[in-house]
C-alpha cells in the first residue's frame, strides 16, 4: 500500500519537514522509521481503538487512534535525542485496560555536560483509553551516579484517512483538513469530510513542553541521578455531526469549507496529568469488572489452560461495546471493529452456557437494524438481517455499502436460531415476545428466498457490484469452487447454510406452537425437512463419504471437501452414518493439521495453507466443528481439537488470533501466523467456550432448571475444571468435574438448581 501522506508538517517519507520549524537548541531530528512492526497492541473503549508497536509507537502504516473508523491519529512517536529508545518490554494489562512499555535511552549526546551512556535512563509508557480521550503518561527514571539531560521529542500527526483507505482504497476526493495550529498550549487537529462531519483532535501535555509545535513537543529534563520524572499527554476526541457543524456556519461541500471552521465548532479542551491517567484507569477497570461479572467463572488445575481462558474472557469483554440494545460482542480490531451480524450471533451462541446477557443485546440490536426496506446497493431485502454496520465517511457518503450493508446469507437464520437457543437457556420467553415481529419477518425472508430456489434451498448472489460476490462466513472472492478449480455460476446454495436454515425452520415451528400456531408450526416443520432432505440427497459424496461445498446456480453440486461440513454436523442436519463418516474425514490427516482442522481439505483445487480460506486454520470454524463432531459420536475428536487450539494459542501468547496458516504440525515449530489476521477476533476469542461446553457435554434447560450433562470429557493435562457460579434463572450453581478411575465424573453444589448426568 502506499504509504499516506502526513498532516502537520510531514512529508511524504515520513521525515520532519524543518522549512518552517527548525527549533534552537537541543533538539536533533527523529530517525526516519517508515517500517511496520510485528507485534501490534491494542486497547479500545466503545467506538474507540488504538493500535500501537511495542514501543507505544504510531507508525501510520496499519496502525493508529481511530474514532468510528477514522484514523485520526496516524504518528504518535517518543524519540530521545532524535533517536528512538530501546524496547525492553511492550504489553497490555490481562483484563486488556492499558498499555505498558518499558523503555530505555541509547547513548545520549552531550548538552552543556557529560554524555549519558546506554542504559541508564528507565522509561515506562502507560496508556488507557476512556470514552473518546487517550491518556498517556511517561515515567523517567534515572538510575546512573550522574545527573543527565533529556532531550525528550513526542511527535504526532493524523491523516483522518478513512479505514477503508488505511486497508487500500482509492479515493477521488476527500474532505478539508485543517492546519494544525498551537493554541493555548495545546495542539489542534481538524478534518471535515465529505459526510459533513467534523472531527477534532486536541493534543495537551503537562508539563508545558518548552517547545511545541504543530507536528511535535519538545522538552528538555533535567533529571538528577536517581530521580524520576513524569510527563503526560492526553488526546481528545470530538466528532460534530451534521447539525452541529452546519450550527456553525459550515453549509458548503467540505471541499469547499473555509479554514476557519474548526474555530467555530467547540475547542478541545482534554484533561491532562496524573489524576486523569488515574480516574481513566479506575473507568476501565471497573468496565471490565462488571463484564467478567456477568460471566460464569471457568478454572482448571492447569495454569495455562486458565491464562487462555482468561485472556480470551478479557479480550470479549475488550471488544464488547454497551449499545443502547445491551452488550454487542464487535468482531475484530484493527479491521472490523464495528458491528457485524454473523460475528455476533456466533459468539454469542460460544458464550451462551456461560453469559446469556450477551446473547440478548445482539438479539435487540439485529432486530432494531433489520432491513425495512429492499436495496440493491445494500443487498438489503424486508427481514435480512444486517452483515455489517459502519459510521466512517465513506460508508456515510455511500462510497461503500457498509453503512448498513445486508450481503450475508446466513445472518438471518442464525438470527432466529440463536433466539431459540437463548430462551432455551434462559425461559426468558418476553424477550421473545418483543422480538417476535422480527423473527417473523426473519423467517419469511429465508422462505421467500427458498421459495425461488429450485430445490427449496437458502441461495446468494449479490445485487450489485460492490457487494460481496461471496455471501456466507467464507466472504473471500475465491472460496467458493468446482472440483476443477472454477468458480460456480450463482445463486448458489452453501451447504452449512442449509443446516441454519432447517435449525431456523425447526425453532420457528417451536416458537409457533408455543405460541398457539398449530398451522404455523406444521409449515415451519414441513420446510425444515424438505431442507434435510434435499441436502442428503444432492450434498452427498459416495465417493469421498463426504458432503459437497455449495450448489451452484444450474444445480450442479461444487465437489469439494471443506470445514463447512462440520457445521452441518454442530446444527444436527446429517443422518447419524453420514455424520461419523464427515466426523473420519474431519479428524484425518486431509483436515487436521495438529493445530486444528484447514477450512479445506489437503489436496483440493486451490488449496493453499496460506490462502484466508482456502487451507487455513480459524478457530470459531474449528468451534462449529467440535460442537458437531462431538454431537455425532466424535466427543475424543472434540477434546483433541481443543487441546490442539490450546497448544496453538500457548504459542500465540494465549490469545487466538482470527485464524492462522494450516501447514502441517511438526515437531518443535510452532504455528505459522497469518500475517493481517485480527487480533484479538471475538468469534476465535469465543472459541474455547464452544469447545469446552461441547466436551463436557452440557446442556442448560432453563425451564426445568436443570443442567444436563452428558459423557464429559476433558483435555489431557486437565486434572478438575470448574465452572462456578452458572446462571439458571433466578438462582445458580457450581458444577466441578473430576477424574475419577479414567473417568470424568460431575458433582454440584445443592441448589435451586438440578445437575442431571446422562448415561
Amino acid at each position: 500500500m502506499q504509504q499516506p501522506e502526513a498532516l502537520g508538517g510531514l512529508s511524504h517519507s515520513g521525515g520532519v519537514d524543518h522549512s518552517e520549524h527548525e527549533p534552537d537548541g537541543a533538539f536533533i531530528p527523529p530517525e526516519n522509521l517508515n517500517v511496520a512492526s510485528a507485534n501490534q497492541y491494542v486497547l479500545k473503549s466503545g467506538d474507540t481503538f488504538i493500535v500501537n508497536d511495542p514501543l507505544g509507537d504510531i507508525t501510520g502504516i496499519d496502525d493508529g487512534l481511530f474514532v468510528n473508523d477514522t484514523r485520526v491519529l496516524s504518528q504518535l512517536r517518543l524519540t530521545f535525542g532524535g533517536r528512538a529508545p530501546s524496547l525492553l518490554s511492550g504489553s497490555v494489562s490481562s483484563d486488556n485496560t492499558a498499555f505498558t512499555a518499558h523503555l530505555t535511552n541509547r547513548p545520549l549526546p552531550p548538552l552543556g555536560g557529560d554524555s549519558t551512556p546506554e542504559g541508564v535512563i528507565h522509561v515506562e509508557r502507560v496508556r488507557v483509553l476512556s470514552g473518546t480521550v487517550l491518556n498517556e503518561a511517561i515515567e523517567l527514571t534515572n538510575y546512573g551516579t550522574k545527573d543527565a539531560v533529556v532531550p525528550l521529542s513526542i511527535s504526532f500527526a493524523s491523516d483522518f484517512r478513512d479505514m477503508f483507505e488505511v486497508r487500500g482504497l482509492k479515493r477521488d476526493k476527500q474532505g478539508k483538513v485543517e492546519p494544525a495550529r498551537v493554541e493555548n498550549g495545546e495542539v489542534l487537529l481538524g478534518y471535515v469530510g465529505l459526510d459533513n462531519v467534523a472531527r477534532n483532535v486536541g493534543i495537551a501535555f503537562s508539563p508545558t513542553p518548552d517547545k511545541l509545535f504543530a507536528n511535535r513537543a519538545d522538552y528538555t529534563v533535567n533529571l538528577p541521578a536517581q530521580a524520576c520524572v513524569s510527563i503526560y499527554l492526553a488526546v481528545d476526541v470530538q466528532v460534530k455531526a451534521e447539525q452541529a457543524v452546519a450550527s456553525a456556519g459550515v453549509s458548503k461541500p467540505a471541499h469547499a469549507l473555509s479554514e476557519t471552521h474548526l474555530s467555530q465548532i467547540d475547542t478541545v479542551r482534554p484533561r491532562v496529568g496524573r489524576a486523569a491517567v488515574r480516574a481513566a484507569l479506575v473507568d476501565a477497570h471497573l468496565v471490565m469488572r462488571e463484564r467478567r461479572r456477568a460471566t460464569a467463572r471457568v478454572r482448571s488445575s492447569n495454569p495455562l489452560f486458565n491464562a487462555w481462558i482468561d485472556r480470551s474472557l478479557a479480550d470479549l469483554g475488550l471488544l464488547t461495546t454497551d449499545l443502547e440494545t445491551g452488550p454487542y460482542p464487535y468482531a475484530g480490531i484493527p479491521w472490523f471493529s464495528t458491528p457485524f451480524g454473523r460475528d455476533a450471533l456466533i459468539t454469542s451462541l460460544q458464550t451462551l452456557w456461560l453469559q446469556p446477557g450477551l446473547a440478548r443485546g445482539v438479539l435487540r440490536f439485529l432486530a432494531e437494524h433489520q432491513a425495512r426496506e429492499n436495496s440493491a446497493f445494500r443487498d438489503a431485502a424486508v427481514g435480512k438481517i444486517m452483515h455489517e454496520m459502519r459510521k466512517s465517511e465513506m460508508a456515510a457518503t455511500g462510497e461503500v455499502p457498509f453503512a448498513l450493508y445486508y450481503g450475508g446469507v446466513d445472518s438471518t437464520p442464525l438470527f432466529i436460531v440463536l433466539a431459540g437457543a437463548y430462551v432455551a437457556r434462559t425461559n426468558d420467553v418476553a424477550l421473545i415476545d418483543e422480538l417476535w415481529p422480527a423473527l417473523v419477518r426473519a423467517a419469511q425472508w429465508v422462505a421467500g428466498v427458498c421459495d425461488k430456489n429450485r430445490y427449496g434451498l437458502l441461495d446468494y448472489q449479490r445485487e450489485s457490484d460492490g457487494g460481496l460476490a461471496n455471501q456466507g462466513w467464507k466472504d473471500s472472492h475465491d472460496s467458493v469452487f468446482h472440483a476443477d478449480g472454477r468458480f460456480p455460476d450463482g445463486p448458489i446454495a452453501l451447504v452449512e447454510v442449509q443446516a441454519y436454515a432447517s435449525a431456523a425452520f425447526d425453532t420457528m415451528a417451536h416458537f409457533a406452537t408455543l405460541r398457539g400456531q398449530p398451522d404455523d408450526a406444521a409449515g415451519y416443520s414441513k420446510r425444515a425437512k424438505a431442507i434435510r432432505e434435499c441436502v442428503e440427497e444432492k450434498y452427498w459424496m459416495e465417493e469421498s463419504g463426504f458432503y459437497g461445498i455449495a450448489l451452484d446456480g444450474h444445480g450442479e453440486l461444487c465437489r469439494v471437501m471443506a470445514s463447512n461440513a462440520g457445521h452441518l454436523l454442530a446444527f444436527g442436519l446429517p443422518s447419524r452414518e453420514r455424520g461419523e463418516a464427515v466426523v473420519r474425514g474431519l479428524e484425518s490427516t486431509l483436515f487436521h493439521t495438529g493445530w486444528g482442522v484447514r477450512t479445506l481439505a489437503a489436496g483440493q483445487a486451490r488449496f493453499n495453507p496460506m490462502a484466508y480460506h482456502n487451507g487455513s486454520v480459524w478457530p470459531h470454524d474449528n468451534a462449529l466443528c467440535a460442537r458437531g463432531v462431538a454431537r455425532y459420536g466424535g466427543k475424543a475428536t472434540a477434546v483433541k481439537l481443543l487441546q490442539a487450539l490450546f497448544q496453538a494459542a500457548v504459542n500465540f501468547d494465549m490469545r487466538l488470533p482470527e485464524l492462522f496458516c494450516g501447514f502441517p504440525r511438526r515437531r518443535g515449530e510452532p504455528p505459522t501466523a497469518y500475517p493481517v489476521a485480527c487480533l484479538p477476533q471475538a468469534w476465535a476469542a469465543g472459541s474455547p467456550f464452544m469447545m469446552l461446553e461441547a466436551c463436557l457435554g452440557v446442556t442448560v434447560d432453563a425451564a426445568r432448571r436443570e443442567v444436563l450433562i452428558e459423557q464429559p470429557m476433558l483435555p489431557d493435562g486437565i486434572d478438575w475444571l470448574e465452572i462456578g457460579d452458572m446462571r439458571v434463572g433466578d438462582s445458580s450453581v457450581t458444577i466441578t468435574f473430576r477424574r475419577v478411575a479414567g473417568k470424568v465424573v460431575a458433582s454440584a453444589e445443592q441448589g435451586d438448581v438440578r445437575v442431571v448426568a446422562l448415561l
